[in-house]
């Protein structure tokens, strides 16, 4: 073929090739440019304004009319993990799914279970004992309700942990409570009750009060030469019961997961909310009674007056 036959075809593929170019960019634009850009313009008159602010008022209408609808979770009222130790829960809103979640159901192999532990157990899976939590909820609920108890009376309140992990836990419980709480996060000494005059001394044994109202044990096994020192001394005590241990050994047993640390976190915080609690009932009634007796001086006072005047 000559070349004055190729040039007509290749003037018209290359005028073909820009018409399609021109096209593909002009698309591309109009396919990536917003419609609301394109739509905006400027505001050229009043009635524009107006127009303007009465559209923004609808939006801001319809945002605030269905922001009830929506999700009001944030990061700040989201749990995290950390939130068992440092943002507990309180008695009257724990619930079977937060001790789920902790893992306060799982106890030990079948051929460790405890025959006393018996009414406790929900059943076993996978030879692993598992803890019935429809029991250790209102136990739970019912040593709560002897932690405000006895911190609503003035009482002193013992956290024992003596796991490194627990040291934390109990720590912190007896800080949330108040000056009223202390812990124990090393060794138990054996005769902190039963031979106090030795251990503290005459002077502070028989000026101070060094026995305890309650102790609240988190790992009781390695402990329980301190059980046996409570019993002996008449202290009540609240301990976590796993499925290898007898519930018998303390006053109020909790059925849960003893060695989980987020199980002990998590009972500990219920536990210290509801000690914090009996505090501020506390300090309520002291209020009251200093006020009544205010009262009641001020009338004796004013009878005083009024017979001398006579």
């Amino acid at each position: 073929m000559s070349l004055s036959h190729i040039r007509p075809w290749l003037a018209a593929v290359a005028q073909c090739s820009r018409r399609v170019s021109r096209t593909a960019a002009s698309g591309t634009s109009k396919r990536f440019m917003s419609a609301s850009a394109s739509k905006e313009r400027p505001l050229e008159s009043t009635e524009d304004w107006t127009k303007f602010q009465l559209d923004r008022a609808d939006n801001e209408a319809l945002i605030e009319y269905f922001s009830q609808y929506g999700s009001t979770q944030t990061r700040g009222n989201t749990w995290q993990p950390h939130h068992s130790l440092h943002r507990p829960t309180a008695p009257a809103n724990l619930t079977l799914s937060a001790l789920l979640a902790s893992g306060a159901h799982f106890g030990h192999s079948q051929a460790l279970m405890n025959p006393n532990f018996m009414p406790y157990a929900y059943g076993v899976r996978a030879g692993i004992t598992v803890v019935d939590l429809d029991h250790t909820l209102p136990l739970l609920r019912r040593a709560a309700n002897v932690v405000r108890g006895v911190a609503a009376k003035g009482g002193s309140i013992v956290f024992v942990g003596t796991r490194a992990d627990l040291r934390p836990v109990v720590r912190k419980a007896a800080e949330r409570i108040g000056e009223r709480a202390f812990h124990v996060g090393e060794k138990w000494l054996p005769g902190t009750l039963t031979n106090k005059i030795v251990m503290f001394g005459p002077d502070v044994a028989k000026s101070e009060q060094v026995i305890p109202d309650l102790v609240i044990l988190l790992n009781p096994i390695p402990n329980v030469h301190a059980i046996r020192e409570c019993a002996i001394e008449h202290v009540p005590t609240i301990g976590i019961i796993d499925s290898n241990v007898d519930p018998r050994i303390v006053m109020y047993p909790i059925p849960a997961n003893d060695e989980s640390t987020r199980t002990a976190e998590l009972i500990a915080g219920v536990l210290s909310v509801a000690g914090r609690e009996g505090v501020a009932l506390h300090a309520e009634e002291l209020a009251r009674n200093q006020k009544a007796r205010s009262q009641t001086r001020s009338r004796v006072r004013d009878r005083d007056s009024a017979t001398a005047r006579s």
